[in-house]
């Protein structure tokens, strides 16, 4: 059993924020490979399924972002998980749009939601960093993440979050490098950035 979760702030307001890309990472996964519909349990949202024989349980906090940790203990107590058995998808200033970087542990860069995850649970889980870019001023930060995508950042918005659900298996069966190399050659072929940008760096 291993636990996908997605971090985000719950409600229609947030949806479409930087803050939530890793809500519509778990949202795609589970539309892509026909997970079990959405219910409600540990402070959040969980749906149930498989990917390449490894059982799978996906979960979207619904304790708004910086109290994320509490849902995703829950749940890893009620299925026995260490942190080593979950795995986070996460919204990340310091890569650049579209790039993508699985590590394991590691600081949490200001990030909220990974202050709360290794508060409940350690550090040791895996971070599946979804790169949203910038805003060039520490200042800007707070704004910038919980302000929409714009409309010219939707292709590769919807593109990441293909790429990421199309190769989810790769993660659930413990192949990273194999995952992050899979999803920047598909963003490179959607001309999201150019070959040199696809290194396999961590």
């Amino acid at each position: 059993m291993l636990l996908f979760v997605g971090l985000g702030n719950p409600g229609a307001k947030y949806a479409r924020n930087r803050h939530n890309i890793g809500f519509a990472v778990v949202d795609e996964i589970a539309r892509r490979h026909g997970f079990a519909p959405w219910r409600r349990r540990f402070q959040g949202e969980t749906s149930e399924g498989a990917l390449d024989g490894a059982r799978l349980i996906l979960l979207k906090p619904a304790t708004y972002m910086n109290e994320s940790g509490r849902s995703v203990q829950e749940a890893a107590n009620f299925f026995k998980l260490g942190a080593g058995d979950i795995t986070v998808f996460q919204d990340e200033l310091e890569l650049p749009p579209a790039k993508v970087r699985v590590k394991v542990g590691g600081g949490i860069a200001g990030h909220n939601g990974l202050r709360s995850l290794t508060s409940h649970i350690g550090n040791d889980y895996r971070r599946v960093r979804l790169g949203i870019g910038h805003p060039g001023v520490k200042e800007l930060v707070h704004a910038y993440v919980l302000s929409d995508f714009a409309k010219s950042d939707m292709p590769w918005v919807e593109g990441l979050c293909a790429a990421v659900a199309d190769n989810a298996a790769l993660l659930a069966t413990g192949h990273d490098a194999s995952f992050q190399n899979k999803v920047h050659l598909a963003l490179q072929g959607k001309g999201f950035f150019a070959p040199r940008d696809v290194d396999g760096g961590a």
